[in-house]
C-alpha cells in the first residue's frame, strides 16, 4: 500500500476509529478535510447480500433534497415529436434514435446521463458495449426509459442519483459537496440510506445494511452508527 501523505494523517488523526452518530459524523467530515477544492461527499454501504444471485441484486434510484452540487448535462434520445419536448424540460442534448447510434459511435460522449423512450431502444441496443460500461445505457428500472421523458430529464437534474450493488455487496454514492452545510448533507443521507433500505430484496436475510461509511474525495472515512441505521428502519415502518 502506498504510503498516506503529511495531510492526510493530519486528517485522519482528527477522527477516532469507532463508529458516529449522524450530526457528529457531519461534524467531522467538515473537520478532517484538507483538499483546497470543493471535494464530493461520499458514502458506502456495505449489505449483507449475495449479488451473484439474481433475486439478491439492489439497484433504484432517488432524488436527493438539494441535489449533488453537481450540474449533470443530459441527453435525451426520443423519436422525432419528442425532441422538442426534450429541450423544453432542459435536456443538454436531444437526438433522434438514428441520430444518437451514429455520433455516440463516432465518440460524441458529452454528457453525464441518458434519458430515452422506448421506440428508441432499438437504436441503442447495439451501443451497449460503448454505454454498458460507462453506465449511460437507459433503464426503465431506472426510470431514464419513459414516455415521460420531460419528467425524466427534470429529475435528473434536480438530483436524481442512481445506486447499484458491486460484486463485493457494496454500494458507493453520492452525497453533495464540502461546501454544503450539515443539515443539507444529514437531509441527503437519510433519503439516500431510507431509499437503499426500501430496495431490500425479500431473500436478503439477518442484517441488511452492515457498515456505513461516509468521507469526501480526499478524506479519510467516518464509520458510521448501525444503530442510527436502526432507528431510520423503524421510522420507516411506522
Amino acid at each position: 500500500m502506498a504510503a498516506r501523505g503529511k495531510n492526510y494523517n493530519t486528517a485522519a488523526a482528527k477522527v477516532e476509529r469507532r463508529p458516529h452518530g449522524f450530526e457528529e459524523a457531519m461534524a467531522r467530515l467538515k473537520e478532517a478535510n484538507f483538499a483546497k477544492f470543493d471535494e464530493t461527499v461520499e458514502i458506502s454501504l456495505l449489505l449483507g447480500v449475495d449479488p451473484r444471485h439474481a433475486d439478491q441484486m439492489v439497484r433504484g434510484t432517488v432524488v436527493l433534497p438539494h441535489g449533488t452540487g453537481k450540474t449533470l448535462r443530459v441527453l435525451a434520445i426520443a423519436g422525432s415529436d419528442k425532441v422538442q419536448e426534450s429541450k423544453d424540460a432542459g435536456a443538454d442534448l436531444a437526438w433522434t434514435g438514428p441520430e444518437a447510434a451514429e455520433k455516440i459511435t463516432a465518440g460524441q460522449l458529452d454528457f453525464d446521463a441518458i434519458v430515452a423512450t422506448p421506440d428508441v431502444m432499438r437504436d441503442l441496443g447495439k451501443l451497449g458495449k460503448i454505454l454498458g460500461p460507462r453506465g449511460l445505457m437507459p433503464n426503465p428500472k431506472t426510470g431514464t426509459v419513459t414516455m415521460d421523458i420531460g419528467r425524466a430529464i427534470k429529475e435528473i437534474k434536480s438530483g436524481k442519483v442512481e445506486f447499484r450493488v458491486n460484486k463485493t455487496a457494496i454500494i458507493h454514492g453520492i452525497l453533495g459537496r464540502k461546501s454544503f452545510s450539515a443539515a443539507q448533507l444529514l437531509e441527503n443521507f437519510t433519503i439516500f440510506v431510507t431509499a437503499v433500505q426500501r430496495a431490500r430484496p425479500a431473500s436478503a436475510k439477518g442484517r441488511y445494511i452492515r457498515s456505513c461509511h461516509i468521507s469526501t474525495t480526499m478524506s479519510p472515512s467516518i464509520e458510521i452508527d448501525l444503530n442510527e441505521i436502526d432507528k431510520l428502519s423503524q421510522a420507516e415502518r411506522a
